[in-house]
């Protein structure tokens, strides 16, 4: 019985020992893919291809010499049509980031984040506030254009392995005369390969 407990002490010492955890700082633009799945690397290197064509394209030279300014644009509803749970507010944020860095295009809130602003703008109306630094109501910059589009996948998988082709598709509407733009397609093709060992 003695030999027995001591035996299960030792396993359970080697169990736990077996089971620390190391974590590891890396730079935040290293590409990590752990799983195969979308990630915040995608977002990044998608989100950077995608915004540098959309700015290159005709619609921005032709609005400039017809407006003599920087058009204005709002991100709109990224959808989410994979086979994944994909957190599209992060595409979303690297596609705004894009934007805001290119100085070409002069960009406004979304609209869940316009609600947000518009309250704090009320409140301000309501004596509480220095009169010399509230913000008047009813100066919004509308905005010229609206970026909207949607993540799609593919999957492709047999024993062991399998193949996923993300399909990020983006347009640019005008808000005046709800034309398209600009259309974009970008494509991102993973090979996963699993151990037969993995969980």
């Amino acid at each position: 019985m003695k030999k027995i407990t001591i035996y299960i002490f030792v396993l359970m010492g080697v169990v736990i020992g077996c089971s620390t955890t190391k974590v590891e700082r890396i730079k935040v633009e290293e590409v990590v893919d752990l799983s195969g799945r979308w990630n915040d690397s995608d977002a990044r290197m998608v989100s950077e291809e995608m915004i540098k064509n959309c700015l290159e394209g005709q619609w921005l030279t032709k609005f400039l010499q017809e407006k003599g300014h920087n058009p204005i644009v709002i991100v709109g509803t990224i959808e989410n049509r994979s086979s994944e749970h994909i957190n599209a507010s992060v595409f979303v944020k690297s596609l705004e980031s894009e934007l805001i860095k290119s100085g070409k295009v002069e960009f406004v809130a979304s609209s869940s984040e316009r609600v947000e602003v518009r309250d704090e703008r009320k409140n301000q109306q309501e004596g509480w506030t220095d009169p010399a630094t509230i913000k008047p109501i009813g100066k919004e910059i509308g905005a010229d254009f609206m970026l909207r589009g949607s993540i799609n996948t593919v999957t492709d998988d047999t024993s062991g392995k399998y193949v996923i082709l993300y399909q990020v598709n983006l347009e640019l509407i005008d808000l005046t005369t709800n034309q398209v733009r600009w259309l974009e397609q970008t494509e991102l093709k993973k090979l996963v390969k699993k151990s037969k060992y993995s969980l």
